[in-house]
């Protein structure tokens, strides 16, 4: 016991970014952690101030707010928690990031239990993509268990959590509560109280075509693409064959051009 809680202290002090494993219990750093420069996330400048600004927060100790980040895919709700953190990372070295698999979201209060002891350092739990196809056991189980991590939740911890879905389930789900439910707003509450245990609500929507040609142009900036006419046509068409305009198209884009052009891109 000893030397796992010696062995732990060592990886804490020594890295920044870890993955949860569930296997042995513990964390594991991640030595190849390179997120996108913040100032290349566009199109969602209130959220990544809300989020920056929250971060900062808690970094310098204070008491801050959990947060859910919903939306459409790939308009950088992911890429906007690793981007923040790295940026402020310069800035604040007890910062530390903990990506948690959506799976092994059981392990909370081990984690708690573990991390909550190193009152130096400040550590954010990263939920990706949480979300649920429809009301069973596990989501009674889950949200049983991170309401009361929450209510639990060590002052040097902070959860950040990234879904598809404002409420984490199907809106469907939802409206389908409202028209067949006894107790109407009692059993809608039940269903989307999870949610609102989050104090940030952060939401991601569809791009402008002007905000994703703007994405486009940055990274042509900085990967040294030539950025004129003929790009921003062909980025357009791109985003019309994939039938979306996000953040994740306009570097998918960005990636094809440089491979045609044998550029090469430095993750």
């Amino acid at each position: 016991m000893f030397l796992r809680k010696y062995l732990l202290k060592q990886a804490v002090k020594q890295n920044s970014y870890f993955n949860w494993i569930n296997e042995n219990k513990s964390i594991q750093a991640i030595k190849s952690f390179k997120p996108l420069k913040l100032d290349l996330i566009i199109g969602v400048e209130s959220q990544k101030n809300i989020l920056l600004n929250n971060t900062q927060s808690f970094a310098e100790g204070n008491f801050t707010n959990n947060a859910l980040l919903w939306g459409a895919r790939g308009n950088g709700k992911s890429s906007l928690i690793k981007s923040v953190f790295n940026e402020l990372l310069s800035t604040h070295k007890n910062l530390k990031l903990i990506q948690l698999n959506k799976n092994n979201i059981f392990d909370i209060e081990l984690i708690y239990q573990l991390l909550g002891k190193f009152s130096d350092y400040r550590f954010i739990i990263f939920i990706d993509d949480l979300s649920f196809e429809k009301i069973d056991s596990d989501y009674k189980i889950i949200k049983s268990t991170l309401d009361g991590s929450i209510q639990n939740q060590p002052n040097n911890i902070l959860l950040y959590v990234s879904s598809n879905r404002r409420h984490l389930m199907p809106r469907d789900m939802i409206d389908n509560e409202r028209s067949s439910a006894i107790h109407t707003d009692e059993s809608v509450e039940e269903k989307i109280s999870l949610s609102d245990r989050f104090g940030l609500w952060i939401g991601f929507h569809k791009l402008s075509q002007i905000d994703y040609l703007k994405i486009i142009q940055a990274y042509c900036e900085y990967y040294k693409i030539n950025y004129d006419e003929n790009i921003k046509k062909k980025a357009i068409q791109w985003s019309l064959q994939r039938g979306n305009r996000t953040g994740r198209t306009a570097w998918q884009f960005i990636i094809d051009t440089a491979s045609n052009q044998n550029l090469k891109i430095n993750f």
